[in-house]
C-alpha cells in the first residue's frame, strides 16, 4: 500500500509540476487575458487536479487514523475524550457568540444571524484553541527547562 501511495504522489507532483512551469511560462499578463476570455482550460485543469489531491489527502488521512486507531493498539478513550474535548469547545464558542446586528453582505447577499453567530462562534473557538496551544507550549517548554 505505501508503494502504491508513493506512486500515485509521484504521479500527481509531477502533473502538478508540468502544469505550474506551464502556467508560470504564459506570462502574467497572457494568464490574465486567458482567463479573462474563459479559455483557461490549463487554469482549470489544475484547479481541478489541486482539487482531487486535497480529497485524496483527506480520504487516505481519514482511512489510516481509522486503521491505527482500531488495529494499531490505539487507545480509543484518549481519541475520544479528546473528540469530545474539541466539539465541547466549538459548543462553548458558539454559545458564546450572540451573533451581530450589524448586517453583512458578500456578493450582494445579507448574512443571517445564524451565519452570523457561526463565524463568531468559529472565531471564539479558534482563540479558545490558539489560548490553550500557547499554554501547552509553555508548559512544555519550562518543564524541559526545569528537568
Amino acid at each position: 500500500m505505501h508503494k502504491v501511495l508513493k506512486i500515485l504522489v509521484a504521479v500527481l507532483s509531477l502533473i502538478g509540476i508540468i502544469g505550474l512551469v506551464r502556467i508560470i511560462m504564459t506570462g502574467e499578463e497572457e494568464a490574465k487575458a486567458i482567463i479573462g476570455s474563459g479559455e483557461g482550460i490549463l487554469f482549470e485543469t489544475m484547479s481541478s487536479i489541486a482539487y482531487i489531491i486535497l480529497i485524496l489527502s483527506i480520504v487516505i488521512v481519514v482511512i489510516f487514523i481509522f486503521k491505527n486507531l482500531f488495529t494499531g493498539g490505539g487507545n480509543i478513550k484518549n481519541t475520544l475524550i479528546g473528540v469530545g474535548a474539541f466539539v465541547a469547545v466549538l459548543l462553548i464558542g458558539y454559545l458564546m457568540s450572540g451573533g451581530d446586528t450589524k448586517e453583512y453582505f458578500y456578493n450582494d447577499i445579507i448574512a443571517t444571524d445564524s451565519e452570523s453567530q457561526l463565524v463568531g462562534g468559529g472565531l471564539i473557538a479558534f482563540y479558545i484553541l490558539s489560548v490553550v496551544a500557547i499554554l501547552a507550549m509553555l508548559f512544555s517548554g519550562v518543564k524541559k527547562i526545569i528537568k
